[in-house]
């Protein structure tokens, strides 16, 4: 990288770190910190509930699976505007008449304390785990960038996000919003305009297209039945409404972006904003893959895209077996390169059927250096989509160009980690502590507010720090969400538009759905895609929760969870007590 690029990197992050939190350091109480006030307009909240969800996995790993796998993966997000419909219409208008402060106040009023708390701990775990994902992820790219050790630079990132986060409180977060997706829009509008530029000029943006239909990556819509296939249009539609309801819904770290909204109306025209502008957002960033992939196809591309693997490899017994691999795949790409300059290419079906018998050879050829790469290490992660795109923009774009696009995943990871430390602590101070920890003092539940921000952000950071790839990173964030939204959306369906439900039923469902979700999972998920488990969540918490509250239970089952519950409770109450 050149000192340009190292100007615009530092520069973009150390402003944001700092306009965060010397704009918002001087809150009046806790409503002030944790609220902002309620003062954020619609554009404010349409852009945080973006910047949340947009996180550096999006910017890392959407164009990587579009290279592997092309369009289909954008049927993962045609739920969300049905979702965006059903909460602005039900469960804004709730929780801003009830004035809360996290979403699971909203499960204590309408069931019981206990059902509050056991959400809130599901919500707790699977956005703790996230949150360490989303550091984990940009720290890879620095590591590979400097060559430091990645649980340095772990710390590092973690730490920036920590200290604006935690002097700035929730309007800090949503303020730094609106500057990070202003700088994401402008780096993704470059790249996809340098990608368009470099490719020869017999390929314009209409041909390109036709040739990357041609080799399938245009496939946007399945409508096959298959429980196994993760990204077809019923996926989308069904399992994606349910896993967006659960996440902009009931999970704290998207609900405080619009329950800071100066007004249910500001609030609902902010997630109506987010339900228009995502999925084309998703299209474009899937695009910008699909240029990358054709880019590779017209000059030389990686055999695999993780240098530490290849690295790996060439310190091996098998250097020179893996050089005269390389250099087939170089002549193979070549001979992908001429058919593609062929003018003929789009109406020649011999030219067509020997590019995607090339193709084929190509793939076989990655495969083989992947079981190169096992055979020198067993536990090598041979997954190598994540590093596609950041190779395609450390390889191949100008000056000050790479440090911009770097500007723009550091700034999604930030967005979307700051959100989750700020919901963590927000969900910990409100649900756990304030709970059962009395003071007069305002300020006192503001400090408590900030010790809770840095001690999750210490433990992102220590999740981060032992991360590994799995698949790839937006897979690995949405199958956790996957394991612990359907539950939680299931009791929130249950106290909105099941009024006959009561709290000891609504808590056992949760309880035993979960428990089935993870489940299925652990022994069942070769045959049943992830996105399926948060409408089986959701789904089984509502039957169950009508089963058990017409089974005679009450002198059963019942009185034992009741009784740990409230031994417990005791407990917590003592402890808290005698250290306060």
């Amino acid at each position: 990288m050149s000192s340009i690029d190292w100007t615009i990197l530092l520069g973009t992050i150390g402003l944001i770190v700092v306009y965060g939190t010397l704009k918002n350091r001087s809150h009046r109480d806790v409503s002030d910190y944790l609220k902002g006030g309620n003062s954020a307009r619609w554009w404010t909240v349409g852009l945080s509930v973006m910047a949340t969800q947009a996180s550096a996995i999006t910017f890392l790993s959407t164009p990587g699976q579009a290279y592997h796998d092309g369009m289909g993966f954008v049927q993962f997000y045609f739920g969300l505007p049905i979702a965006m419909v059903i909460i602005c219409l039900f469960f804004i208008p709730t929780y801003h008449r009830l004035k809360i402060y996290t979403v699971y106040q909203y499960l204590e009023r309408r069931f019981d304390l206990k059902t509050r708390i056991l959400t809130a701990f599901l919500f707790i775990v699977q956005r703790g785990l996230a949150a360490g994902i989303t550091i984990y992820a940009p720290s890879i790219i620095l590591s590979v960038v400097l060559g430091w050790d990645l649980n340095v630079v772990v710390l590092l990132v973690g730490g920036m996000v920590i200290i604006y986060t935690l002097f700035g409180g929730t309007k800090a977060v949503y303020v730094t919003h609106k500057q990070q997706m202003l700088i994401i829009f402008l780096g993704m509008f470059i790249a996809f305009g340098y990608l368009l530029n470099s490719f020869p000029n017999e390929i314009n943006f209409n041909r390109a297209l036709e040739i990357a239909g041609l080799s399938g990556k245009l496939d946007v819509i399945d409508f096959t039945w298959d429980l196994d296939n993760r990204y077809t249009f019923w996926t989308g539609i069904i399992g994606g409404t349910f896993l967006a309801l659960s996440y902009f819904g009931t999970d704290q770290s998207q609900a405080q972006r619009y329950i800071s909204g100066k007004s249910v109306k500001h609030s609902q025209m902010g997630l109506i904003m987010n339900g228009f502008l995502k999925v084309p957002m998703q299209f474009f960033i899937l695009l910008v893959g699909v240029m990358v992939f054709l880019f590779y196809q017209v000059e030389t591309a990686p055999i695999h895209f993780n240098p530490k693997n290849i690295e790996t490899i060439k310190n091996s017994q098998l250097a020179d077996e893996f050089q005269a691999l390389e250099s087939n795949h170089l002549n193979l790409q070549k001979q992908i390169s001429t058919i593609l300059r062929n003018p003929n290419i789009t109406s020649d079906q011999n030219l067509q059927q020997q590019l995607l018998f090339l193709e084929n050879e190509e793939k076989n050829q990655r495969e083989q250096v992947k079981e190169m790469i096992l055979s020198v290490d067993s536990d090598a992660e041979t997954n190598d989509k994540d590093y596609v795109f950041i190779s395609y923009i450390l390889g191949n774009l100008p000056k000050g160009v790479i440090g911009l696009l770097l500007a723009v995943i550091f700034c999604a990871a930030m967005s979307s980690t700051a959100s989750e430390i700020n919901a963590l602590s927000t969900t910990t101070t409100i649900d756990f502590y304030r709970r059962n920890v009395t003071f007069k003092r305002p300020e006192h539940y503001i400090n408590a507010s900030k010790i809770f921000t840095l001690f999750w952000g210490l433990v992102a950071i220590g999740f981060a720090s032992i991360g590994n790839l799995f698949e790839n990173l937006i897979q690995l964030v949405n199958i956790i969400g996957s394991l612990f939204y359907g539950a939680i959306l299931g009791v929130f369906l249950l106290a909105f538009f099941f009024k006959k439900i009561q709290s000891n039923a609504a808590f056992l469902a949760v309880l035993f759905s979960e428990l089935l979700v993870l489940y299925v999972y652990l022994f069942m998920r070769e045959y049943i895609s992830y996105l399926w488990l948060n409408v089986m969540g959701a789904v089984a918490c509502v039957l169950l929760a009508h089963i058990f509250q017409f089974l005679p239970l009450k002198g059963k089952l019942l009185p034992l969870y009741n009784n740990l519950f409230f031994s417990l409770k005791a407990s917590y109450s003592r402890y808290f007590k005698k250290s306060s």
